[in-house]
């Protein structure tokens, strides 16, 4: 095709942030709403790659390769396969909704005197990461691909440490040093995490001679290109670390629930459900693909971690007393669900780990999104200061159950079938460790229901006795989420038969296939 499509749905949102960004400051509401213009527009451009994109017409589709920085070998390739599809499509619609519940989370504050707060920067931010974050999604250069998954730590260092969070019981000066300390935290992780894989990448390029994935690939598969075992097992541990700090899986886990804290809830909704799930494709498209014995070789101790990630999560959302650190451990557990899917090395794990991707950037950015309109009005994070909610707010409340029941992933809504298909792909190739992961279902209906029979059930408290239902902004913003938690829950179909063949391709590439069944189908 003439038109370059996967580039066009990564470049608007960054000319539109570099637009917002030139709006004048008396102007704060025209530049909000360049910011969501902007935002549906590149929704509808990847809706457009969602049409054209065939799942059986191939495995990298829409391309583009023009040369770039020939004398590495450095070629600014872009391709998307059934699972960047998917991801792209996700993000692109999650951002309208943060843009939306966001609205006024960047207005000037009034703290005995007027504060400067640049409105049209954190717009401008919003759109910035949602530029990087498509990229890396389409990026089939390992070079490319470095570039962006380290240029969106940036702007999210500014949202983090600029806008938090305005709820803070100890005070502004105090909320401030907070942000501060999530916002570098969160930074020097992942820096880090940027730093040994940038090491990787350089060793990729001594031994593969240039960093196109679909040639790196193609060479192993056909004989042409051979690593030395303790090469290719070094160069996976350098992709995977860093992928395991953006996940987050445990033990590197530890600057989300500070980062989710302190920023704003429409913030953190970007941090989880979409900036993080850079960590979890980058799994399935660099380390499996370029990396398939040093992939087999580590996965024992990768389930391990997931395992403890699912357990050590949930048990921790348990005994929360902040509601968004509370989703953040939740959101931990979620992660190592669908790290585990990933390395069962099954059609069925891997297919459920993409849904979950999916289903639970839409589950978390419904319950986040609800409960930081409820801390907006509140103006508390904490558990403890609320109660009886639902007699005051019955829709609040009501969506709030919703989004808190797909955490839990009830039957019937989206992560049910995900979690489901995951522990299906686990136990038939590593039966023990999907049994033991049973239980992170159990701890998430715990510390889920607790969450919502203390904050929306009992006594009204006095200070949430005249707290408003949702306006009509909110319900624009949460409405659709709802929808689509339910339509994925009964018909999850258009997303798996879009995954499943990029799945398939995958378990190729490490040279698996799914365990028999121990009993056979009886002809009829």
């Amino acid at each position: 095709m003439s038109f370059p499509l996967l580039t066009a749905t990564a470049v608007l949102p960054a000319i539109g942030a570099v637009a917002t960004a030139a709006v004048p400051a008396a102007q704060r509401t025209a530049a909000k709403w360049l910011a969501l213009i902007v935002s549906l527009a590149t929704l509808a451009l990847a809706i457009t790659v969602l049409v054209r994109f065939d799942p059986d017409g191939g495995r990298y589709q829409l391309t583009e390769s023009h040369a770039w920085i020939a004398d590495f070998g450095v070629r600014y390739e872009l391709g998307v396969d059934g699972i960047a599809v998917a991801l792209l499509v996700l993000t692109a619609l999650l951002i309208p909704f943060i843009i939306l519940a966001g609205w006024h989370d960047a207005d000037p504050l009034e703290t005995g005197s007027k504060r400067w707060r640049p409105t049209q920067g954190f717009f401008a931010l919003i759109l910035g990461v949602e530029a990087m974050v498509i990229i890396s999604f389409e990026a089939t250069d390992v070079f490319l691909f470095y570039i962006f998954f380290e240029a969106m730590l940036i702007p999210m260092y500014f949202l983090i440490g600029g806008f938090g969070d305005r709820a803070h019981e100890h005070g502004e000066e105090a909320a401030s040093t907070q942000r501060s300390y999530a916002a570098v935290k969160f930074l020097l992780y992942n820096l880090v995490g940027g730093l040994i894989m940038l090491a990787a990448v350089i060793g990729l390029y001594v031994v593969a001679g240039n960093f196109s994935l679909q040639e790196i690939v193609q060479a192993r598969a056909n004989g042409s290109l051979h690593m030395a075992t303790s090469t290719e097992r070094w160069l996976f541990l350098g992709f995977f670390f860093a992928f395991a700090v953006k996940a987050p899986l445990w033990p590197l886990h530890t600057w989300l629930p500070n980062a989710m804290q302190e920023a704003t809830a429409p913030v953190a909704v970007l941090i989880t459900a979409v900036v993080d799930k850079v960590g979890t494709f980058a799994m399935l498209r660099f380390c499996l693909q370029l990396f398939p014995e040093a992939s087999k070789w580590a996965t024992p101790a990768i389930l391990v971690l997931a395992l403890i990630s699912i357990i050590y999560g949930a048990l921790l959302a348990v005994g929360q007393r902040d509601i968004k650190r509370l989703v953040a451990y939740a959101s931990i557990s979620h992660f190592g669900f669908i790290i585990l899917g990933i390395f069962a090395m099954t059609s069925q794990g891997q297919s459920g780990a993409t849904l979950y991707m999916v289903n639970h950037g839409i589950s978390t950015a419904a319950l986040m999104l609800v409960a930081g309109f409820l801390i907006s009005r509140r103006g508390s994070r904490l558990i403890a200061d609320y109660g009886g909610v639902q007699k005051v707010a019955p829709v609040l409340a009501g969506t709030f159950l919703v989004g808190g029941l797909a955490t839990l992933s009830l039957p019937g809504l989206a992560p049910f079938v995900s979690e489901f298909l995951v522990l299906v792909g686990t136990f038939t190739r590593y039966p023990a460790i999907g049994i033991i992961a049973t239980f992170g279902i159990v701890l998430a209906a715990l510390y889920t229901l607790v969450l919502y029979q203390r904050t929306m059930t009992g006594p009204v408290k006095q200070e949430v006795s005249a707290m408003p239902d949702l306006r009509v902004r909110e319900l624009v913003v949460v409405a659709p989420l709802i929808v689509l938690l339910i339509f994925l829950g009964v018909y999850p179909k258009p997303v798996t038969d879009i995954v499943n063949p990029a799945v398939k391709s995958t378990l190729s590439d490490v040279h698996k296939k799914d365990p028999k069944p121990e009993v056979e189908a009886v002809a009829k």
